[in-house]
C-alpha cells in the first residue's frame, strides 16, 4: 500500500551561525551526500512540513525498483491542475535512489508543480535499453494518474539531471520509448529539462559506464544527440560552466545547437557557481544562492504552454 505523509518527516536545529558561512560550510558535506557518500540526509533535514504531501511507494512496474513517490503540492489546485513533473535522478545508472532526492521533490512541490521521483532498474541488475523502458512506464504512470493527483495531463514534464538528464532526453526525443505505451512525446508531454546530461558519450571513457552500454559495442543509437535534427518538444537545459565530470560544451551546448537548428524552442541556462553534483544540491533550501535552477525550472514549467 502506497504511504502518505504529511511534509517532511523531521527538522533539524542549527546554531545561529552567519547563513553564508553556514551554506558554505555545509557545501563540501551536500556534494558528498549527493555523491553517495550518505543518504542525502543534509539536504533533505531541510524539508518543511507545509509545502507537500508525499504519497509514497507507488508502483508502476512489477520489480521493486520500478516504484516512484508522488509530491502533492498543498497549495489550491488550480482550475485545469497542478503542471506535472515526472524527476529522473542520475548515478551513472548503476547507483541511485529516489529517497535521496525529496529535496528536489518537495522544491518542485512547493512551486506548485506536482512532482514523482522514481527509481529505475540499474546496471548489474540490467543494462541499456532495459532502464529507458521502466523510465517510460514511469512516464506513463504520470500521464495517466496526473489527474487522481491534482494535475494537468496536459502539461507533463520529463526532467533529469545527469544520466537522470539523458534519461529524459531519450523519453522526450526519440519516440522508440513511447510508442510501445501508445504514447508520443509529441503528443503527450508538454516539455523537458536536462540538468547536465551526457548526450553526446561515445567513446565511453568511464569505466563504470562502460559496461551498461555494452562496452565496446555501444550502439550508435544510445546517444540522444542522434534525435536532436528533428523539430522536438520545448528543451530546457542548464548546465554547470565547471562540469568536471560531463562536459558541458560536447553535450549541453552541442544538443542546444542542434535542437535550435531544428526549429525546437530552447532554454538554455549556464550556472557559474554550480558544479556537476551542486547544479542538483541547487534544488534544497541550503543551496540555492549557488544557482537559480529551481527559479529557472518553475519559469519554463509554467510559461511552456499545455500541448
Amino acid at each position: 500500500m502506497p504511504t502518505r505523509i504529511r511534509g517532511a518527516a523531521a527538522r533539524v536545529s542549527h546554531p545561529m551561525t552567519p547563513r553564508r558561512t553556514l551554506l558554505t560550510g555545509s557545501l563540501a558535506g551536500s556534494a558528498l551526500a549527493l555523491a553517495g557518500c550518505s543518504p542525502a540526509r543534509v539536504l533533505n533535514a531541510w524539508l518543511p512540513d507545509d509545502s507537500h504531501e508525499l504519497i509514497a511507494d507507488l508502483p508502476y512496474g512489477g520489480d521493486p525498483r520500478q516504484r516512484l513517490d508522488v509530491y502533492r503540492p498543498t497549495a489550491p489546485v488550480p482550475a485545469a491542475g497542478h503542471p506535472v513533473a515526472l524527476f529522473l535522478y542520475g548515478g551513472s545508472w548503476n547507483s541511485g535512489a529516489r529517497r535521496d532526492y525529496r529535496f528536489v521533490g518537495e522544491a518542485l512541490a512547493s512551486r506548485g508543480i506536482l512532482t514523482l521521483v522514481a527509481d529505475y532498474r540499474l546496471y548489474p541488475q540490467v543494462s541499456y535499453p532495459d532502464f529507458l523502458h521502466d523510465c517510460a512506464h514511469a512516464l506513463a504512470h504520470a500521464l495517466g494518474e496526473a489527474r487522481r493527483f491534482g494535475g494537468d495531463p496536459r502539461r507533463v514534464f520529463v526532467m533529469g539531471h545527469s544520466a537522470g538528464a539523458y534519461n529524459a532526453a531519450m523519453l522526450a526525443l526519440d519516440a522508440r520509448w513511447l510508442a510501445p505505451l501508445g504514447l508520443d512525446p509529441r503528443r503527450h508531454l508538454a516539455g523537458w529539462v536536462g540538468l547536465a546530461g551526457p548526450y553526446d558519450f561515445i567513446p565511453i571513457v568511464n569505466p563504470d559506464v562502460r559496461p551498461v552500454f555494452h562496452h565496446p559495442n555501444e550502439p550508435v543509437d544510445s546517444q540522444p544527440i542522434r534525435y536532436a535534427d528533428r523539430a522536438a518538444i520545448p528543451s530546457f537545459l542548464g548546465a554547470a560552466t565547471s562540469d568536471k565530470l560531463v562536459d558541458p560544451q560536447r553535450n549541453t551546448a552541442q544538443l542546444a545547437q542542434r535542437l535550435q537548428r531544428a526549429g525546437t524552442a530552447v532554454t538554455l541556462r549556464w550556472y557559474e557557481r554550480a558544479s556537476h553534483v551542486t547544479l542538483a544540491g541547487a534544488f534544497a533550501r541550503p543551496l540555492r544562492w549557488v544557482a537559480p535552477v529551481l527559479d529557472d525550472v518553475e519559469a519554463f514549467v509554467k510559461t511552456t504552454p499545455a500541448i
